[in-house]
């Protein structure tokens, strides 16, 4: 029989390693507390970025993949991935909902098992947080009865080149036997594995690539701020500087704000820097602090494209394409425009303490309603728009994130 892998957190992590999972021929049981996350998966409806109704329609056919609530389905598994959140609240990592992940899964741990963390967490989570809720709701002894490591959480999205499967996955245990089983899971997924010496490394190097990614963001967000006064499309430099065959990786401008379903909050890295070391970490702080002001940026820069339209943003229709960043649906209600947005995560941020604005209302993007907007505005990244009818159907979009071209369309 196929070996049972339980993946903890169906959403942008843990999805896409449940179907590379069972195309490597694992039984995948994918759980996650969200009730309708789990309805709509088992419905074969796929509710992230980079899962297709395709794959998870082939998953549902090999007969080795569900999706469920109940930690009782973990029961007898041979390998357990932990994909859940970590997040700021109050100035501090709440490690909530990765703790009950763990406490939910302990007491089906069994001689010989292996547990990885995968995400975002600050050295020392997996070996200080982690192993002590495992091995009191278990019973068992880490390293000695079970294995444990961590694997930071890699993924381009919109990146058709990279996969879970031809990117280089970063591996670590808690001892020599525990890196040499998480090596042999990932082995099964990967092209490449990148063994090094222990969670403590791995963790830094998540949170050196998430902060890399903070910093690329601020540069290009700036310089779309520079690029709109110059009369320069950003966009068109961003894509020429891309083609470089040197080490650059392509920074692209967006609307800021965190994605709530990404696992690492802007401020994780500076903090854990402030404790451990006690100074500030000041190229993230001031990457930070350019991304963190990005939403007022796209609402000036609507407010200024409608008044060259004649158009005052009071009272203006407008069709928000994704609701994060937050901060930009709710000034425009506060401005007085009448916003509507589309979104099909709006209905499952309840499970990120997350609700829609007051005065929002979540339609479907069809074509009648894009054409009703005064403006479309592209704030998500997500494949699920369909980029072409938006540009036909609306009179004019602010694109935010370098999807639409056309005498209709004006990018960030």
């Amino acid at each position: 029989m196929a070996e049972k892998l339980v993946v903890v957190g169906q959403d942008g992590a843990g999805l896409p390693l449940a179907m590379r999972a069972v195309e490597a021929g694992f039984r995948v049981v994918g759980l996650d507390e969200d009730e309708w996350r789990v309805k709509r998966l088992n419905a074969g409806e796929p509710c992230v970025e980079g899962v297709g109704a395709g794959a998870l329609a082939a998953a549902h056919a090999s007969g080795r993949y569900a999706a469920g609530t109940d930690a009782a389905d973990a029961s007898g598994f041979d390998v357990c991935v932990l994909t859940s959140p970590v997040r700021m609240r109050n100035g501090a990592p709440d490690l909530g909902p990765l703790g009950a992940a763990a406490g939910r899964v302990a007491p089906f741990l069994r001689p010989g098992a292996t547990v990885v963390l995968e995400g975002v967490a600050y050295p020392g989570t997996t070996e200080e947080f982690v192993r002590p809720l495992l091995e009191h709701g278990s019973g068992l002894c880490a390293g000695d009865d079970f294995h444990l490591g961590h694997s930071p959480h890699r993924a381009a999205l919109g990146n058709p080149r990279w996969r879970l499967g031809n990117t280089p996955k970063v591996v670590s245990g808690i001892d020599a036997a525990s890196l040499r089983a998480v090596t042999d899971f990932y082995g099964r997924l990967v092209r490449e594995t990148v063994p090094v010496s222990s969670p403590r490394v791995s963790e830094l190097c998540a949170l050196l690539e998430s902060a890399r990614a903070h910093v690329d963001a601020a540069l290009a967000n700036e310089l779309s701020i520079f690029a709109a006064h110059l009369g320069v499309d950003v966009w068109e430099a961003v894509e020429a500087a891309a083609t470089t065959p040197f080490a650059h990786a392509a920074a692209t401008p967006g609307p800021g704000g965190e994605d709530p379903c990404l696992p690492l909050d802007m401020a994780y890295l500076p903090w854990g820097i402030r404790r451990g070391v006690g100074r500030t970490f000041r190229l993230v702080e001031a990457a930070n602090d350019v991304n963190a002001h990005m939403p007022a940026q796209v609402v000036d820069r609507l407010c200024l494209a409608l008044n060259r339209r004649c158009r005052s943003i009071r009272g203006s229709r407008i069709l928000l394409l994704g609701l994060s960043p937050v901060e930009v649906a709710k000034t425009l209600c506060r401005l007085g425009a009448r916003v509507r947005a589309a979104d099909p995560r709006a209905a499952d941020w309840g499970a990120h303490d997350l609700v829609v604005p007051a005065g929002v209302e979540v339609v479907e993007p069809d074509a009648a309603e894009l054409a009703r907007a005064d403006a479309v505005v592209v704030l998500g990244g997500q494949d699920c728009y369909d980029y072409d009818l938006v540009q036909r159907a609306s009179r004019f979009v602010f694109d935010t994130r370098g999807r639409c071209r056309g005498p209709n369309v004006e990018r960030l």
